[in-house]
């Protein structure tokens, strides 16, 4: 096979597939009979020839994937018209503070946001797929330890976690971070009143004064910069260990 016939397999294969395609998927394509490095290659080919289109080839966590480029979205969105649901204050600080901050538990949360974290924010996150449990911390009651999964890195289009937006000044992260999940997923949580209506709101909690965000690593905050702010959390003790569910 020619490159040519290799690239319009490798097209139409990514572009029928409902889910990213990783490097080994599309080998068995070609009965393996093609490497790695030369499948990379093609792919790059195929990023050029689609540069300037409406559509962009790209690499996310989960493997390769066509999708529409971020520039277009308003007009696709004027064929599904209804009002895009938004995301709650306390929805986006939760999964900001686990993004930026994992593994972390839900007493750290509560201690950078000042308030209880509910039970429904949580069950939302699970649920939508963006965090997890992967371990418990070897502390009294073990408590679970909560971390981003792969599937909210594809639904942001994201490769890793460094290519989240930096955190500004004061470890209050970018706006873009709002604006990437709901312009990636515009109506897949509760709005700010639904959520209201169905979780009941924070109680203020008490903690202990909280220390000055260190220059090795800042809190997350809130996502929108005219809410309260929110308060760096102490690094864990690095006695702390983390011992991971079987």
């Amino acid at each position: 096979m020619n490159t040519q016939d290799a690239k319009r397999v490798l097209e139409t294969a990514l572009i029928c597939a409902q889910q990213p395609l990783t490097v080994r998927e599309m080998r068995t394509l070609f009965a393996d009979e093609v490497g790695a490095d030369t499948l990379r290659g093609l792919l790059d080919e195929l990023s050029r020839d689609w540069e300037g289109r409406g559509v962009e080839l790209v690499a996310v966590v989960s493997g390769w994937r066509f999708q529409s480029r971020p520039e277009l979205r308003e007009y696709l969105d004027r064929l599904h018209p209804e009002k895009p649901q938004r995301y709650s204050r306390a929805v986006m600080e939760t999964l900001a503070i686990i993004a930026y901050r994992q593994p972390v538990t839900r007493g750290d949360i509560e201690d950078i946001r000042g308030v209880v974290v509910t039970s429904q924010i949580v069950k939302q996150l699970e649920e939508r797929g963006w965090i997890e449990v992967i371990g418990h911390r070897e502390a009294p009651g073990r408590p679970a330890l909560y971390a981003t999964t792969r599937q909210f890195l594809d639904d942001l289009g994201l490769a890793s976690l460094e290519q989240l937006p930096a955190l500004q000044a004061g470890g209050v992260p970018s706006p873009e971070l709002s604006q990437l999940l709901e312009a990636q997923q515009p109506s897949l949580l509760e709005s700010s009143a639904e959520a209201e209506a169905s979780s009941p709101p924070d109680e203020p909690q008490p903690t202990n004064p909280a220390p000055e965000p260190s220059p090795e690593g800042a809190s997350a905050a809130a996502a929108h910069g005219d809410d309260d702010e929110v308060a760096p959390a102490p690094a864990p003790d690095a006695s702390d260990k983390v011992q991971a569910d079987a």
